[in-house]
């Protein structure tokens, strides 16, 4: 069914915008007047073709603008669809509803052209697959498992319910670490003034001595001299230095060393690890729950652990368990899985309570997480104002020194 991007008053006079689905131009202003709004201009929205601004029109990648969704518009969307699909609601009309309700343009536009293909025979999962920015593999094989099982609504619900999730771990990190950031922001930017202004006008004070300065006012000048006059340099070395390291990051051999390193680093090691397990338990638990089969289920999580040590390790459990072998004997042979994590496994697997243990170990891991980051934290803090009052401190007694030897000699 075409799509139509339109602009329209509504009944308070305020102007709108917004997409629609209809049969023709004609079917789609009078739906729009059914829902009192008036149109002012209408115009069929092309696959891959969004109209902005006055008359003027862009083509753009759908990929592109997928990826500008928000985990949130996304989550509270999904919930949406589970109640509706609960309340024996059909999947066309839901669909419909839907698209009407969210708020963010681009996602009504998805699930109006994902109700398109619904309408036409094919399956909600195979429908979302066209859009593999905004619903990533662990949700269409979900879906695809929901849909088989019957389970629809509940499995829409625990991909809301995992996406918030996630959403919050990555709020609650990204708050934990703004502070030792702008703390960082403030000491360059105070460091950057004394070289830039201050010592500067007191290095010429101090050549006009012409006696010998002490080394660490040696040591500042020459530094402040550095900056001041080869800044251009610093930062070129700098981006050519990021640059290879990302080339060499992204070879296997290079990635396979920064992650193997990163595990074993002396205190951001452990807290590495226990991320990578907690996405691991989490997402591993809810697809099994969702009935998506052991291997498959394998498959999509080794690609949510971000290591590629653990990801071989997950490889290997995969094939021996293809072979008939338990879920935690090969976990437990790759070395990589704490041992109560193993355990844990163990006991759900003998329980038949698998992903009820798995999300038990998510939840337990999710808790040290965040308590090792709010503890490195706290450490960091007082950590970075050292450095800073140092930094400070070796500028003003380097430039005290020489100083206060003058002072002394007259």
């Amino acid at each position: 069914m075409p799509v139509y991007q339109y602009k329209a008053m509504n009944a308070q006079g305020k102007s709108i915008s917004g997409l629609i689905d209809a049969d023709n131009e004609n079917t789609a202003k009078a739906k729009l007047r059914q829902e009192k709004k008036f149109p002012t201009s209408i115009e069929e929205v092309e696959e891959g073709k969004v109209t902005r601004g006055k008359g003027l029109s862009m083509e753009i990648d759908l990929r592109v603008l997928l990826g500008r969704i928000k985990t949130q518009d996304l989550a509270i969307a999904l919930r949406q669809f589970s109640t509706l699909i609960g309340a024996s609601i059909p999947m066309d009309n839901a669909l419909m509803a839907l698209s009407k309700q969210v708020e963010n343009p681009l996602l009504m536009k998805i699930f109006t052209q994902v109700r398109e293909k619904v309408t036409q025979g094919t399956s909600l999962a195979n429908a979302l697959k066209d859009f593999p920015k905004t619903f990533t593999p662990l949700m269409v094989n979900m879906i695809n498992a929901g849909e088989q099982s019957g389970t629809l609504d509940q499995v829409l619900g625990r991909i809301a319910d995992f996406s918030e999730d996630t959403l919050d771990r990555q709020q609650r990190i990204k708050s934990a670490i703004m502070y030792p950031i702008f703390m960082l922001f403030i000491g360059s930017g105070i460091m950057a003034y004394l070289v830039a202004f201050v010592i500067p006008k007191i290095s010429q004070i101090f050549e006009g001595m012409h006696k010998t300065l002490p080394p660490m006012t040696l040591l500042l000048l020459g530094t402040a001299d550095f900056i001041k006059n080869y800044w251009w340099f610093a930062i070129i070395l700098g981006i050519a230095g990021y640059w290879l390291f990302s080339r060499w990051r992204k070879t296997p051999k290079g990635r396979k060393k920064f992650d193997r390193f990163t595990l074993w680093l002396p205190v951001f090691g452990p807290l590495i690890r226990k991320i990578a397990v907690s996405r691991f338990t989490r997402t591993l638990g809810t697809l099994l729950s969702s009935g998506v089969p052991i291997i498959e289920s394998m498959n999509i999580v080794k690609n949510v652990v971000s290591n590629v040590i653990i990801e071989e390790a997950i490889d290997g459990a995969k094939d021996n368990i293809r072979e008939g072998q338990s879920v935690s004997r090969p976990l437990e042979a790759s070395g990589v899985f704490p041992p109560m994590v193993i355990h844990m496994i163990m006991v759900g697997e003998q329980t038949g309570e698998l992903e009820d243990m798995l999300f038990r170990v998510a939840d337990a891991y999710d808790r040290e997480v965040a308590s090792a980051i709010t503890g490195m934290m706290a450490l960091l803090e007082p950590v970075m104002i050292l450095v800073m009052a140092g930094a400070v401190g070796f500028a003003v007694i380097s430039i005290l020194m020489p100083i206060m030897d003058m002072t002394t000699g007259m």
